[in-house]
């Protein structure tokens, strides 16, 4: 017989608890079997209740913060309304459930579950239809937000993708390992997009060639059209292809669908090594989930440090380091000259066995049908802080989108999961008159065996990295910065201080961020100047 879970805290209902012992305005308790997050507003303010599992991946939002506003989860930075737990922001769309709370004396008791208010629609005038061309994060978020806002009219889907939208970020990490079961991978199943009257067409009937924004009209490969009242354009990018002898192998894949990834997966099967092209998130990423599968992984690529470009010559040792000590090898400074059948030969013409080379080598944004329409592009789909592109009625969200990024102070394009979710939102949302700038900071983690890397803020280039803590420990906070600003952060179990830099970043509070690095950062002395 299972053991039942040991709920937490004190029981809400029956003892209530002491106000004093609220600890950063969060204390965590249980209602009739289910554990509930109390949520204070400042010293001596008002006292909330929601349900205390992140409704993502269950994480624990005791262990979060709370803005003064809303609860972010400490994983993966959803963020819950503390008065009603509406889901915010991504990656979370679940509500957790709110709760009635009574205050006697010096108590704080749950009495009962709040009912989800209905949905007010966003003032202004509503399109007579809105299509959506893309079916990953941003286009899933945004048709999610346009019917949760109350939008009643026709939503329509185009994805050239097989599947529909799916949390592409397993896919290279537990789905890809083994560890995430087939059900985890839909983001809705099929009845959720019938319930909510929401057409999806995929593959071949998904695949648009034509925008037209004078006469608001998509053209599909078939030959149809569609005419719409407002359109987001979320196109996503596509892997850059690896131009060698052998690339077309059948043993060769990239990793950007699911549907590669269960081919990375059935390939595994039969292969005993592996060998990973690029040393990006993603192929590192890949590495992990292949050791898991119990194969033997290399790790071919020019840098000499893996992701130095990106997190700076000491996390990127550290990272090597890691992978290094759960059997991967690596080649860096080395290309891939020719795949065969049952190998690879390097530029060196060193061969290495491989029954299955999986390649991650950057991705291009697809662009090809915003710029054949006339929008206005710059190394992305250019928008404006309410996500709007240069034509009337069409919107951009995710890996296309160049925003005007209100931190940094510039336009960035960021390729990053919940980024395109939390911009289809956004845009969904002005689609209705909401007239919402998009100010989020850009989030992403990054799996590798039981190290989780997280990341807000973004820095293409920095001057200094500081280090606070032990990376060997893997206990750290690592500041990017340029000309003194603090651009980015990456934390190793340090979720409360992600949390904290993310809130900081959005009110642009510089102090907050100094005093999170603290006085005992330490110079990368590699770091690019």
């Amino acid at each position: 017989m299972e053991t039942p879970e040991k709920l937490p805290g004190p029981d809400l209902a029956r003892d209530g608890a002491a106000l004093k012992d609220f600890a950063n305005d969060l204390l965590e308790g249980h209602f009739e079997g289910v554990p509930v997050l109390l949520v204070r507003k400042g010293e001596g303010g008002l006292v909330r209740a929601i349900g205390a599992k992140c409704t993502h991946y269950g994480g624990p939002l005791a262990q979060g913060i709370f803005d003064g506003d809303l609860v972010r989860c400490p994983w993966h930075h959803a963020c819950f309304r503390a008065e009603s737990g509406e889901a915010v922001h991504a990656p979370a769309f679940d509500p957790v459930a709110g709760y009635s709370v009574e205050i006697r004396g010096d108590r704080a008791y749950v009495t009962g579950v709040l009912t989800m208010a209905a949905p007010s629609i966003a003032r202004g005038p509503q399109p007579d239809s809105v299509i959506i061309v893309g079916g990953g994060a941003a286009g899933f978020a945004a048709a999610e937000m346009l019917r949760r806002e109350g939008y009643a009219k026709p939503i329509t889907l185009l994805s050239a993708d097989e599947a529909r939208p799916y949390d592409r970020p397993n896919a290279s990490k537990d789905y890809l390992a083994g560890t995430a079961p087939e059900e985890w991978m839909p983001l809705r199943g099929e009845d959720w997009y019938r319930d909510k009257r929401i057409e999806v067409r995929l593959g071949a009937k998904g695949r648009v060639r034509m925008l037209t924004p004078s006469e608001r009209r998509v053209g599909l490969e078939d030959g149809t059209s569609l005419r719409y009242g407002a359109l987001l354009l979320a196109t996503g990018a596509s892997p850059v292809p690896l131009g060698v002898p052998g690339a077309g192998l059948p043993h060769v894949r990239p990793l950007r669908t699911l549907s590669d990834s269960r081919a990375i997966i059935a390939a595994s099967g039969s292969a005993r090594t592996a060998v990973v092209v690029g040393a990006s998130f993603i192929g590192l990423e890949v590495a992990a989930s292949l050791v898991k599968r119990g194969l033997g992984v290399h790790v071919v690529a020019p840098d000499s440090v893996p992701m130095e470009r990106v997190l700076g010559r000491e996390v990127g040792l550290f990272v090597r380091g890691l992978h290094e000590s759960n059997g991967v090898e690596f080649h860096l400074g080395h290309t891939v000259a020719e795949i065969r059948e049952d190998s690879v030969i390097l530029n060196d013409e060193s061969r290495i066995e491989a029954g299955l080379v999986v390649f991650g080598i950057g991705v291009r944004p697809q662009l090809s049908l915003a710029e054949n329409a006339g929008l206005r592009t710059d190394r992305g789909v250019l928008v404006d802080a309410q996500l709007r592109t240069s034509a009337e009625g069409i919107w951009a969200a995710g890996d296309i989108a160049r925003w005007p990024d209100p931190y940094s102070g510039r336009p960035i394009r960021v390729e990053h999961w919940v980024v395109a979710e939390r911009q289809g939102q956004t845009a969904a949302r002005n689609m209705l008159g909401a007239e919402e700038r998009y100010t989020s900071v850009p989030f992403f983690w990054s799996q590798h065996y039981d190290v989780a890397l997280n990341y807000v803020g973004h820095a293409e280039e920095w001057d200094e990295v500081r280090i606070a803590g032990e990376l060997s420990r893997r206990d750290a906070l690592v500041a990017y910065r340029k000309a003194g600003k603090i651009l980015a952060v990456v934390t190793l179990n340090r979720d409360v201080d992600s949390l904290r830099a993310e809130h900081a970043m959005e009110r642009g509070d510089a102090s907050t961020l100094d005093r999170l690095l603290g006085n005992h950062g330490k110079e990368d002395a590699d770091a690019p100047r």
